[in-house]
Order: structure tokens, then sequence, then C-alpha cells
């Protein structure tokens, strides 16, 4: 039995399910009503998945990755998309340059107190530039609920609740930033297809990596594979299984942009 590995962030365990990953980020970019003058920051940009895209369309702006993962920035560097990758912590980082648009694709749900962070991020915004966020607002789901029903149940006293995502309610996010600038707020349900995995129930695979992290990093190896086999009893019966092995898996995302 060895001790938690509190390792940092995979990028390859990440790109598993690029394309179900990527789609959401795309939808958000091409809600994005306005831009202003100044610098793009993907904020939170991770391995770099959306780094083309956003060059792609805004290649008249200089192009800023921010991210605390030595590892993902290390990939996203090598995709060549941006013009800078900074390491920092994306609760503190600000800047007194006016920004064209801060694009934020499934990376704030990781930080707390959206009350005081969102009215910052606004305010680094240029005439005209806008803030760009997508959420996922699966929390309430089996596939995360019952991550921490088990953790809850089964070793109470180890994880910080704090370092699991959470996100406001809609009709929150509404009132703390519709009087700021034009606001427009949805959500989506995306039908993704889970490919069959062996010896796993592909919900297990495709939240083990990001919400399910803080979780098994805080756990024994014995543990790990006692709250995984749990999980995976309660997965067959939440998303089943069709003759093939694969699994219709709805998953729910929140977006937002603001235009000031």
């Amino acid at each position: 039995m060895s001790g938690p590995n509190r390792q940092d962030w995979s990028p390859s365990a990440y790109s598993k399910f690029r394309s179900l990953r990527m789609r959401p980020a795309l939808d958000l970019l091409q809600s994005v009503p306005s831009v202003g003058g100044g610098m793009i920051v993907d904020l939170g940009c991770g391995n770099g998945v959306v780094g083309k895209a956003l060059k792609e369309r805004f290649g008249g702006h200089s192009l800023l990755g921010i991210d605390a993962s030595p590892a993902m920035l290390d990939a996203a560097s090598k995709l060549a998309c941006y013009d800078t990758v900074l390491e920092a912590d994306v609760s503190e980082w600000e800047t007194p340059e006016p920004l064209g648009l801060i694009f934020s694709n499934a990376a704030l749900h990781w930080l707390p107190k959206h009350d005081v962070l969102l009215p910052k991020l606004v305010h680094m915004l240029g005439q005209g530039g806008t803030l760009a966020v997508q959420l996922p607002h699966q929390n309430n789901a089996p596939s995360h609920r019952v991550w921490r029903s088990l953790m809850d149940e089964l070793f109470p006293d180890r994880y910080d609740p704090s370092e699991a995502p959470s996100v406001l309610k809609p009709a929150q996010y509404h009132a703390l930033l519709s009087g700021i600038g034009q606001l427009s707020l949805w959500e989506t349900e995306y039908y993704q297809v889970l490919e069959s995995e062996p010896g796993s129930h592909p919900v297990r695979r495709f939240t083990e990596a990001t919400y399910a992290r803080p979780f098994l990093q805080a756990l024994e190896d014995d543990e790990k594979a006692d709250i995984i086999e749990r999980y995976e009893a309660v997965m067959e019966k939440a998303y089943p299984r069709d003759e093939n092995g694969r699994v219709l898996f709805p998953f729910r995302r929140l977006f937002f942009t603001l235009t000031v």
C-alpha cells in the first residue's frame, strides 16, 4: 500500500476525450459577440485544446495562455498557438493592460469565490471586450454526485470540499453580472457516446481525470480501488451500456458571455 500521490494534471489523460471536451469550447468561441482591441487571454488554457481555434479566429491579436499546471502549459507551448504562456494562479492573476477577450473553457469551476473573481476579470476588459466562460454544470448528476457521496460515506476527513469543482446557480450568475455589461447566459446538455472500456465503466474513465481527481488523489491505492469498485457498480445502473459496451452520457454545461 503506497501513500497518496498528488500529481500534476496529466495532459494525456485529459486528451483522451479530446473531441468531446472540444465541442463546448468551440460552441463558446462561436458565441463571442465582440472583441476589444487588446490581447486575447485563454484563462486556464490547460494543454491548449482551444489555442489553435482562438488563433485562427483572432489572429490579429496577441494570444496569452495562462494555467497553474506546468505539465499542461508544457503541452500547450508545444502547439505554437500562443504568443506567450504563463504559469499563474488564475484567481490571483491580473494585468493593467485592457484586454480584448478573456476566454475560459472548463476552468473557473476549480476556483472559489466567483462573486469576487468574475467582477475582477470583467474590470480587466477594454471597451468592447468580452468575458466568455464555459463551466461543467454536472455536479448534481449521478456521474459526479456519486463520487462526492462515496467520499462523504467512506473517507469524510480525507479531502477538502473546497478543492472539488463547484459552480453557482444560473440565477446567481445573472444577478452578479447582468448589471455590469451585456450578458448572455445559457445551458446545453450534450449527449456524449462513450466507447466501451475494457475492465472499467466508460463514465468512470471520463470523470476520473477531471472531476474525481481531487478525491482520488487523497486516497491510498487500496482505498482508491475500493471507491472505484463501488462507483462503477452505481454507474452500471445509472448509465447502462448498450450491446457494444458503449454508454450514452448526458453532460450539462453552463455558458455565459459578458461584453462591456
